[in-house]
């Protein structure tokens, strides 16, 4: 083979014209150059059976290609394990449980049960209940009435009127005898203002000719009580426990000439409740008997019931 080389001229203006290269040296520097270059084409069927990313697969297409799917991957929850202390656990229970469960209502044990007349065991339980925290044996057993100083109790067929005959027989000669001031010859004690004129209106059959004098905190001052019952004789008193206590300590209120005290239990208010139980009458009228009543109680003087 015989190669013809020619004479490569180079102008003063950098333009070549005429350039021949051997073709054994132009086919060595290109498979030099295509050795050190890396592969420009891939295939194709190998990229698509890797795995895909766990993100959408965005690819972009060229004229001819076959159109791509988006593949989307779910990621795969962590699984992660805990210990959990049984002792904890229960104790969480039951606080839950305890949170859980609703106090009952009144209402809810008045319409479960029939109603019960109220007996001297249930003011002497509740005695004994309000005040063993804070009293000693002994002083608990002072606390206690023999039966001997209650009147007959109410069987919820009497009404007031009725039920007042029926335990002070004798009351109008009472009235007569009766003639000392800043004295009561019987107390009834009620929960509220509103229930103690509800029951001075239903009495008129029974209090004949006496004098009958509201003992309750509703628009009434305690000075102005006190001056009335200085000034003449009342027979009949009809007030909340409160009230009645203030005057007793005071001394505006004797309980010399005391007879009978009254205590309104089975009554029940719109929210049905009874005299016990509201708690601030319940604690005015413990407070009551405990310093006043049951001391005369015990004395002889005075006689106490449960309407």
């Amino acid at each position: 083979m015989i190669v013809t080389e020619k004479k490569i001229e180079l102008c003063h203006s950098a333009t070549i014209k005429e350039l021949t290269i051997s073709p054994i040296r132009m086919e060595a520097s290109l498979l030099q150059k295509a050795a050190q270059k890396p592969k420009a084409t891939h295939d194709r069927s190998m990229e698509m059976s890797q795995d895909p990313p766990e993100q959408n697969i965005k690819m972009k297409r060229k004229k001819g290609d076959e159109p791509v799917e988006h593949v989307t991957v779910k990621k795969r929850k962590k699984v992660t394990e805990y210990f959990v202390d049984t002792e904890v656990e229960e104790k969480i229970e039951a606080c839950s449980l305890k949170i859980r469960k609703r106090r009952k209502k009144i209402s809810d044990i008045v319409l479960s049960s029939a109603p019960k007349p109220a007996t001297p065991a249930d003011l002497q339980n509740m005695i004994a209940q309000y005040f063993k925290n804070d009293r000693s044996v002994i002083e608990l057993e002072e606390l206690k009435l023999p039966d001997s100083c209650f009147l007959q109790s109410n069987d919820l067929t009497h009404t007031l009127s009725s039920y007042l005959k029926q335990v002070c027989p004798k009351w109008v000669k009472l009235c007569k005898n009766h003639t000392e001031k800043k004295s009561a010859l019987m107390l009834i004690i009620c929960s509220s203002a509103l229930r103690a004129l509800e029951m001075i209106r239903t009495i008129t059959a029974f209090k004949g000719d006496c004098k009958t004098l509201k003992l309750f905190a509703k628009h009434i001052k305690v000075d102005d009580q006190i001056k009335w019952l200085a000034k003449g004789v009342v027979h009949l008193g009809v007030g909340t426990p409160g009230r009645i206590r203030s005057l007793i300590e005071q001394d505006g209120l004797s309980i010399q000439s005391l007879k009978y005290v009254i205590l309104d239990w089975n009554w029940r208010d719109q929210k049905l409740r009874r005299l016990m139980d509201i708690p601030e009458v319940k604690q005015e009228t413990l407070k009551l008997l405990e310093t006043s009543i049951i001391p005369a109680c015990k004395s002889g003087s005075v006689k106490l019931g449960l309407y």
